[in-house]
């Protein structure tokens, strides 16, 4: 199921009395937050024989309406099932750049799972020291 926009019409009075036709949209997200998982991720000769975590912050658009009424998980996008692909997916992987790993779980959420757009952060912890994280922020997808 794709995200679909509740289109509203706002009349928006302006300063003088002015009044201006609006078109406002309403989208649904459907999130996961904070999703460590281990891999194998670097571009160093040591990184490349060690596990480390790497962060998933993701903002999925979806229509959750259906199952806003339905109360079935058939009716949404099942953030289980995404997480646990994603884990199999990271997990199974071996990546220099956490850019190349991010397009690709970009990859499995708009083709597996037909998520129209999504807002990925794949972040890697202690990777700089004196920095708590690094991380790339991606959106790809199109929000119809």
């Amino acid at each position: 199921m794709a995200a679909h926009p509740v289109v509203l019409w706002l009349r928006v009075k302006f300063k003088y009395g002015i009044f201006l036709r609006v078109l406002a949209m309403k989208y649904d997200l459907v999130l996961i937050e904070g999703l460590e998982i281990r891999t194998v991720i670097g571009i160093y000769d040591w990184e490349r024989e060690i596990r480390q975590t790497v962060r998933l912050d993701i903002k999925m658009a979806w229509d959750i309406s259906k199952a806003g009424q339905s109360d079935d998980i058939a009716d949404t996008l099942d953030y289980k099932a995404v997480s646990k692909r994603l884990i199999e997916f990271v997990e199974g992987s071996s990546f220099g750049l956490i850019e190349k790993l991010a397009e690709s779980c970009a990859a499995i959420l708009l083709q597996e799972f037909q998520v129209p757009w999504i807002r990925l952060k794949m972040s890697k912890p202690g990777a700089v020291r004196g920095s708590e994280n690094v991380a790339v922020l991606i959106e790809r997808g199109v929000m119809s």
